[in-house]
């Protein structure tokens, strides 16, 4: 059994940077300590963990996943208008692919609209692709922002010492779109035949052992991207195929909600 819900005390913010850590591999320069997860929560952000429940001992103890997301402020034509920025999500590894990142999406989701707050953002790598089909497959994110090396150099083991390339996902928690998605009943969100970007099944690999290759397709994914958003599109849908390939669908976003 997983519990879903805020982290309560210093414990439990520890235990999200131990696992931050142990997620990205970061080296002490770039991991965030516990004063800054316990102050983003002070200041309206949010800091979710998901526990297993069938654990024994402290519940910090059987943390497995958390979500940490910092609040932010876009200037827009009718005002200033508030949002969150989920700036790290993690599980441990024997954990993944069950379904528990998408329950911490949702309960962030929960938590944010109870207080009036409907847009949510956070960048991703365009080369993950269990990520990507997450985010826009499984969750109904609107993608049509890509910033080439947006961190800079990192430390983290995940980057393979690429550019830390990445997209900015939009998520409209209350749209039409999201309940659709959310509640599986798809329906189509490009005018027209779609563009397709595809970002081979072998990344991964490539990233550990073949990093020539893999910084080519980052150009080649980043330089179609760019060309397409330039162009008005956005990416609408995330699809695999029976290889594991991922392809990006890219159409013109005909319902963008203001803020």
């Amino acid at each position: 059994m997983i519990t879903v819900r805020s982290c309560q005390n210093p414990e439990e913010l520890q235990a999200c940077v131990d696992l931050q850590i142990e997620v990205w591999g970061y080296d002490e320069s770039e991991s965030i300590p516990r004063k800054s997860f316990l102050v983003t929560q002070k200041v309206g952000g949010q800091v979710m963990g998901a526990f297993d429940s069938s654990g024994a001992g402290p519940a910090h103890r059987n943390l497995i996943g958390f979500a940490m997301s910092l609040p932010g402020v876009k200037v827009t034509s009718s005002g200033p208008k508030s949002y969150l920025h989920s700036h790290m999500l993690g599980v441990r590894d024997r954990f993944r692919n069950q379904g528990i990142g998408r329950q911490l999406k949702l309960a962030q989701r929960d938590e944010a609209l109870q207080r009036g707050i409907h847009l949510m953002e956070w960048s991703f790598d365009p080369l993950e692709i269990k990520n990507a089909y997450l985010n826009i497959h499984r969750l109904g994110v609107v993608v049509n922002r890509y910033f080439p090396d947006f961190y800079g150099l990192s430390s983290s083991r995940l980057q393979a010492g690429l550019p830390t390339d990445r997209l900015i996902a939009e998520w409209w928690m209350d749209s039409h779109r999201v309940a659709n998605i959310l509640s599986q009943s798809r329906s189509p969100q490009c005018k027209g035949f779609p563009v397709s970007v595809q970002v081979p099944f072998e990344i991964a690999e490539w990233k550990r052992s073949a990093r020539d290759k893999a910084l080519a397709v980052q150009q080649s994914v980043r330089e179609q991207l760019q060309h397409h958003f330039a162009a008005g599109l956005s990416i609408l849908g995330f699809e695999l195929d029976h290889h594991g390939n991922g392809t990006y669908q890219l159409g013109l976003w005909q319902s963008s909600p203001n803020y």
